[in-house]
């Protein structure tokens, strides 16, 4: 009886070890389970966290590029323009030599009425020059336009003619006065074959009224291309 009892004992002691590894082994496999899941979903975090961080860099460097493109877009306004007036191409080609150093845009003052080889013999009392030399109310030259498109677009100007009679060839006078030079920095060029600038700037200057005008410079008439791109390097524009 004793020995029937004690293997009864025995098979209970057994079973109750069993359960109790069980729910060890259980608890242990739920408590891994969830540092796992806790692991991974810090994991996940952080991933995101790095993915919001690079998105956040990326928009803020394409801010950044866009608004250096918008810095770098040039700004209306600060243009240059030489206007020239011609009689027999000798003041172009100055002026042609002024465009190439400063890469300004180009106007030609063109008389409704051009002046013809004869029209400029000033050798001859009755040409057409020497008469409008001898009569001022003859030096209002009509031109084909005084309009320089996007004019308000400049505020350098050079303004180039042939000396006549010691003064600006009078087709300018018509341009000048029909301008307004405000807020522009004027820079005045002749050529003759021997008078010099003279007081051709200034009255010029004196017609328009407004505007910054400089002293200007006297060329050859047939000047090397070399001196003009040397003064114009010197006028620090």
């Amino acid at each position: 009886m004793k020995k029937l009892f004690a293997s009864v004992l025995s098979v209970m002691l057994v079973l109750a070890l069993a359960g109790c590894e069980s729910t060890s082994t259980a608890s242990s496999n739920a408590a891994s389970s969830q540092a796992q899941n806790e692991a991974t979903s810090v994991a996940t975090s952080a991933d995101n966290t790095e993915s919001i961080e690079e998105q956040s860099e990326a928009s803020s460097s394409a801010d950044n590029e866009a608004d250096n493109a918008e810095n770098e877009t040039p700004s209306e306004g600060g243009k240059t323009l030489v206007v020239v007036y011609s009689a027999s191409g000798n003041t172009k080609a100055i002026a042609d030599y002024i465009v190439s150093a400063t890469g300004a845009d180009l106007f030609e003052i063109t008389p409704t009425e051009p002046y013809t080889d004869a029209d400029l013999d000033w050798t001859d009392p009755d040409s057409r020059v020497s008469r409008e030399h001898n009569d001022e109310s003859l030096r209002n030259v009509e031109l084909t336009t005084t309009t320089v498109e996007n004019w308000a677009d400049y505020d350098t100007v050079f303004i180039g003619y042939p000396i006549w009679w010691g003064i600006a060839a009078w087709p300018t006078d018509t341009f000048v006065k029909a301008n307004d030079f405000t807020n522009k920095t004027v820079i005045p060029f002749c050529t003759s074959s021997s008078s010099g600038l003279g007081s051709s700037g200034t009255l010029l200057a004196e017609e328009a009224g407004t505007g910054n005008w400089l002293e200007g410079q006297r060329f050859q008439s047939r000047a090397d291309e070399s001196e003009v791109k040397d003064w114009v390097a010197g006028l620090g524009l």
